[in-house]
């Protein structure tokens, strides 16, 4: 009953979309069903791109807040609604406009790097913007002779310095579900999975990238699983559904199942249908915050 009823409220969601002329993007942490309505699914980087090229007057977000506002700010004269309101960030909150003025203030002449996982007034706030999949490449094309500013998380500014060999002021910030991976549990993976390439994000403590045999965003460890045929993850367990339904042979496991964002998790297809008929309100940015932030966004995708 169960089955039959998500198959009716797949296809209606599908006549739903078809009929307002939509595009829904997910991102890889979405709940697996939600993989069914999705135009395009990806990591930060990829949905950014592809929310620059999108054609449609409606796109429908199955992400977190901060995934949307991007999507807004590539997008400002088209309609944009994030599926599930309540879908924040918790590393996103970690940091606010105020308080980064404030330490740009104490530090004088620096070149602030944001995250994209950051409101959108902290990106308004920033030189350019970058993702886990560009953050060395990013890092990379700035002057050496300037202090680097890179905000929220502490630990993908570690990965970042050990790969570029730069200095950067990391604030104090961390996703929690990827804080949570430890040395022993690669170690763990290697005993329970000795032919597994074990890929870890770079989210992850700088000691667990170092255990692992790669470390890359979500989009990197998709192209891995076409290189290899066993692959332990350490990042959100709904990368474990998104490798399954591409490589249904290939054998993959989570580091850790209890690896869960709960608020990638907080969307489902009922919300979905519920922004279709227009009883979820739009993504408002105000102007002049959607222009500072949208030149930091176009200075990352000018490099990537």
């Amino acid at each position: 009953m169960v089955a039959n009823s998500e198959t009716a409220l797949i296809a209606e969601i599908q006549e739903l979309k078809q009929k307002h002329q939509a595009v829904i993007l997910a991102h890889n942490y979405q709940r697996p069903e939600l993989y069914q309505v999705a135009d395009f699914i990806g990591d930060s980087l990829e949905l950014a791109r592809q929310a620059q090229g999108v054609a449609s007057e409606l796109i429908i977000f199955c992400g977190v807040r901060f995934m949307a506002e991007t999507a807004k700010i590539l997008n400002p004269e088209r309609r944009v609604i994030l599926a599930q309101p309540n879908a924040g960030c918790e590393m996103a909150r970690m940091i606010t406009a105020e308080a980064l003025r404030r330490r740009r203030a104490e530090l004088g002449e620096v070149i602030v790097v944001a995250y994209v996982n950051t409101p959108v007034d902290v990106k308004a706030e920033a030189d350019i913007c970058c993702t886990s999949a560009n953050a060395v490449k990013v890092i990379n094309s700035l002057p050496e002779d300037r202090a680097i500013l890179f905000v929220p998380d502490k630990h993908l500014a570690a990965w970042v310095m050990e790969q570029t060999g730069r200095e950067l002021i990391p604030w104090d910030g961390f996703c929690y579900v990827h804080a949570f991976f430890t040395v022993e549990d690669v170690q763990r993976a290697r005993v329970e999975h000795p032919g597994a390439v074990i890929v870890v994000h770079p989210e992850c403590p700088l000691a667990v990238c170092k255990a692992a045999d790669e470390v890359c965003s979500t989009s990197g460890m998709l192209k891995l699983a076409a290189r290899y045929d066993e692959l332990v993850l350490g990042t959100e367990v709904g990368m474990y559904e998104r490798i399954r339904l591409v490589y249904p042979e290939k054998r993959c496991y989570p580091l850790r199942r209890i690896a869960v964002c709960r608020n990638m998790k907080l969307t489902r297809l009922t919300d979905v249908r519920a922004a279709l008929l227009g009883q979820v309100p739009e993504v408002i940015i105000p102007d002049e915050i959607m222009r500072r932030a949208r030149l930091a966004l176009l200075r990352m995708l000018e490099i990537s």
